[in-house]
């Protein structure tokens, strides 16, 4: 059976995450998926805190989301929290709307910056990629897309699949999937909710409790290299229920 990560940034209203560990646990989740505001701040002491209370309740952050300024400026700091925390997967992402490229050009840059980032990452044993939202799927002036010149400046960095974000930037996961499937290390699980549903939330949904075909992903995914699956909702109103009914339908997959 896959285990099954979850994003605490689903998790971020529903403080303390000491609390958020004891329920995934108890709830069967395996593994973890960090992201800045939980560890950017922290010295050692904090982090081996961290690492401790993880340990406790049977999980392992095995991945986690670095902004890629602080990748490129906070090398030592991002690699002593990647080896504290015993993480095997580090993915940039995100791109704020003012610092994104207008054109084919700057996002080819953009994409030999992350090739330029992830070197040390990578010398190190990380696997290193970038996690999508849904404007690398939205058409550039020469029609070409966003997603394709970020990985055409950057080669050699894997990609995290944010699924659901594919599906919202308009395109189809299963031909993204197919096309990029060698570059796949890790897969975001997270539903849409029928339109006008669940606005509440965003218009998100419990795995298994909105529209996308998870049950025919899942089968395509499990033939690229992805290691990590990881259930993320943006914004829950119950995080027992995205917690308990997510791996619930996870495991019908």
């Amino acid at each position: 059976m896959t285990k099954l990560s979850y994003q605490l940034y689903s998790a971020r209203n529903f403080q303390p995450y000491s609390v958020i560990f004891e329920k995934l646990g108890k709830a069967g989740y395996a593994e973890v998926e960090g992201f800045g505001g939980i560890y950017a701040d922290l010295d050692d002491a904090g982090l081996n805190s961290l690492r401790a209370e993880l340990d406790k309740n049977g999980l392992v952050m095995a991945s986690g989301h670095f902004s890629p300024d602080f990748l490129e400026k906070e090398v030592q700091k991002s690699l002593n929290i990647a080896e504290i925390l015993g993480m095997d997967s580090i993915y940039a992402p995100h791109l704020a709307a003012d610092q994104r490229p207008s054109d084919a050009a700057g996002w080819l840059a953009f994409g030999k910056r992350l090739q330029k980032i992830a070197k040390p990452y990578k010398d190190a044993g990380y696997e290193f990629g970038w996690h999508n939202h849904d404007f690398e799927f939205v058409k550039l002036a020469d029609g070409s897309l966003p997603i394709e010149r970020i990985f055409e400046g950057a080669p050699d960095i894997s990609w995290e699949a944010d699924i659901a974000w594919v599906i919202r930037g308009g395109a189809d996961p299963f031909a993204w999937v197919e096309k990029l499937g060698p570059r796949i290390t890790a897969v975001h699980v997270k539903d849409i909710a029928p339109a006008g549903e669940a606005t509440d939330e965003d218009g998100w949904a419990d795995v298994g409790h909105g529209k996308v075909e998870w049950a025919k992903l899942i089968a395509a995914l499990r033939a690229t290299k992805a290691k990590h699956f990881v259930v993320e909702h943006d914004n829950p109103k119950d995080i027992d229920r995205n917690i308990s009914r997510s791996i619930a339908s996870f495991q019908t997959y």
